[in-house]
C-alpha cells in the first residue's frame, strides 16, 4: 500500500558531496534510518554502479535501494523508473556518487548535479571541513554559481573538530554562499564504514552492521536539522507516474546465489526477472550441499576471495553446478560469478578449487585491474544476447586471470570501452553458460531479463 505525504505526493533530496570520502553515505545512510526510525516509509536510490552504498541505504531504510544510473540508463528510463519506485512511499533519499559535477566528460555529463536537474530535486551538500573555515564557504558558492538550475537547499558540515570551527564555517556559508547550514557532525577517530580493498565493507560482511545503522540514525538525530532538511525536500512529480503492472505468474524457477561472497544484484534486475515470470530462489554457495531444481542461474558479483576457503571447501556444491553445466542448465555470472565458475583461485601461493565449468585460474592484484563503464558489442554466439547487440554496462575488480587455457577469439564480446576480460574482450561461454566481468543494469539493458528466462523456459521443456 503506498504512503504518500498529506498532499498526496512524495517529497525528497539528493545528498551529494564535493568528492568521494565527503562523507555524503554517512549523511544519506543516517537520514533513511532516522526517518524510517519515525515510521516514514524511505525510498532509497544511489546515484551510478554502485552495490555496497545500496545495501546500506537498504538496511536503513529496510525497504530496497534503487540504482539510477545516466550512463547505463536512457532518461526516460531514469524517470520511469524513480517515479515508479518513489510512489512506494512518502519520503525518498537519493545518494549521488564522486563530486556533485563529476561526471564522463568537462560537462559533468551523467554527474549527480545532472541528476539532481534531471529529477526535479534540491541537493543537500555535504562538505569536508578538515582543516578549512571560511574556505567552505568559497567551495559552496562554487557549486551554487557553476550551475544555477542545481538547487543547493541546504548543507551539511562534515568532520567538524571543535564549537568554534563549526560556528565559524557556519557563519562564513550562510553569510556568503546563502545556502542554510542544516547540520554539523564532528570529526571522529572511529569510522562507521570499515575499509577494504573495494571500500566500504558490504553490510552483509559487517557483523555490526544494524548497530552501525543506529549509530548513523543517532548521529543523524543529534547533529542534523531533520525538520529543516525534510522542508526543503521537493515534490516527485505526480503526473508522469507509471500506472502499475501485474506481475505475471512464475513460470520458471530462478536461482540467484545470495551469501556473504555473492552479493551484487540490483533491486531491478531481480525485480525484472520477477517480472518476466520468474521465481527466485536464494540460495547460499558457502553452506548449500546442492544446487536445488532450477530451470536457470544467476550468479552476480561480490567478493569470492573472501570466502574462497568456504567455497572451495563446499565440494559437492561447486560440483552440482558444474554438472548442471554440463546438462545445459542457463547460467548468467557476473565477475564474481565469473571467478566462481573458473578453475581455482590463487591466493597466496594457495590454489582454492571451484567449480570448473572454465579453464580459468584467477588471482587478485594489490590495485583494480579495471574500474569504471563499458560498452560490449556481441559478435559471437551466446545464449542471451544477439550478435552484433550493443549492451552497457560496468566494472570493478581487482581480480587477475593467472592462466587460462584459451585464446581471446573464444571471447565473444569486443569491448569498445572498458578491460574486459583478456585483450579487449569479455565473454566466456560454454553451452547455456555466460560468464563475463561486465556488470549490466536490467533498466539499461531491458531485453536482458527476458532473454534469461526465454532460455530458462527453454531447459525447462527440454528437461520435462
Amino acid at each position: 500500500m503506498e504512503r504518500q505525504n498529506r498532499n498526496g505526493k512524495p517529497r525528497g533530496l539528493v545528498v551529494a558531496g564535493l568528492g568521494g570520502g565527503s562523507g555524503k553515505s554517512v549523511v544519506a545512510v543516517g537520514l533513511a534510518a532516522a526517518f524510517a526510525g519515525k515510521g516514514r516509509k524511505v525510498i532509497p536510490f544511489k546515484k551510478g554502479p554502485d552495490y555496497i552504498d545500496a545495501g546500506w541505504l537498504a538496511l536503513a531504510a529496510a525497504t530496497p535501494c534503487y540504482n539510477l544510473d545516466p550512463f547505463l540508463m536512457t532518461p526516460a528510463s531514469i524517470r520511469a523508473s524513480f517515479q515508479q519506485h518513489a510512489r512506494q512511499g512518502e519520503m525518498v533519499i537519493v545518494e549521488g556518487n564522486r563530486g556533485l559535477y563529476d561526471g564522463v566528460d568537462a560537462e559533468g555529463s551523467c554527474s549527480t548535479a545532472e541528476l539532481a536537474k534531471a529529477l526535479g530535486l534540491p541537493v543537500l551538500l555535504v562538505v569536508d571541513c578538515t582543516k578549512t573555515t571560511r574556505t567552505v564557504a568559497a567551495l559552496v558558492l562554487g557549486c551554487r554559481m557553476l550551475d544555477p538550475e542545481v538547487r543547493i537547499a541546504g548543507v551539511i558540515l562534515n568532520r567538524i573538530g571543535t564549537d568554534r570551527h563549526g560556528k565559524i564555517v557556519r557563519e562564513a556559508v550562510e553569510k556568503y554562499a546563502s545556502v542554510p547550514v542544516l547540520g554539523i557532525v564532528r570529526r571522529s577517530r572511529q569510522d562507521v564504514f570499515p575499509q577494504r580493498h573495494l571500500g566500504i565493507t558490504p553490510c552483509p560482511e559487517h557483523a555490526g552492521a544494524d548497530e552501525a545503522v543506529q549509530t548513523l540514525a543517532a548521529m543523524a538525530e543529534r547533529d542534523l536539522d531533520l525538520a529543516a532538511i525534510e522542508g526543503i525536500m521537493g515534490e516527485v512529480e505526480q503526473a508522469v507516474l507509471a500506472p502499475e503492472t501485474l506481475r505475471p505468474e512464475p513460470r520458471v524457477r530462478v536461482g540467484i546465489l545470495k551469501d556473504p561472497a555473492f552479493q551484487f544484484y540490483y533491486a531491478e534486475n531481480l525485480e525484472a526477472l520477477k517480472n518476466e515470470g520468474a521465481e527466485l530462489v536464494k540460495i547460499n554457495a558457502l553452506t548449500c550441499p546442492e544446487l536445488p531444481e532450477l530451470d536457470a542461474l544467476y550468479i552476480g558479483g561480490g567478493f569470492p576471495e573472501t570466502s574462497a576457503r568456504e567455497l572451495s571447501a563446499n565440494v559437492s556444491f561447486r560440483e552440482s553446478v558444474k554438472a548442471a553445466a554440463e546438462a545445459g542448465l542457463p547460467i548468467y555470472a557476473e565477475c564474481g560469478g565469473l571467478i566462481y565458475l573458473g578453475r581455482a583461485m590463487v591466493l597466496s601461493h594457495h590454489s582454492y578449487p571451484l567449480a570448473g565449468v572454465f579453464p580459468v585460474e584467477f588471482g587478485i592484484g594489490k590495485s583494480p585491474q579495471a574500474h569504471g563503464y563499458t560498452v560490449l558489442e556481441s559478435e559471437g554466439g551466446n545464449p542471451f544476447y544477439r550478435e552484433g547487440e550493443e549492451i552497457s554496462g560496468h566494472e570493478f575488480r581487482y581480480s587477475t586471470i593467472h592462466s587460462w587455457d584459451g585464446t581471446p577469439d573464444q571471447l565473444v564480446f569486443r569491448m569498445r570501452r572498458g578491460v574486459g576480460f583478456m585483450d579487449g574482450r569479455d565473454g566466456l561461454t560454454y553451452k547455456n553458460v555466460l560468464a563475463l566481468y561486465t556488470h549490466v543494469h536490467a533498466a539499461g539493458t531491458p531485453g536482458w531479463a527476458a532473454a534469461l528466462v526465454k532460455k530458462a523456459l527453454e531447459y525447462k521443456f527440454a528437461m520435462a
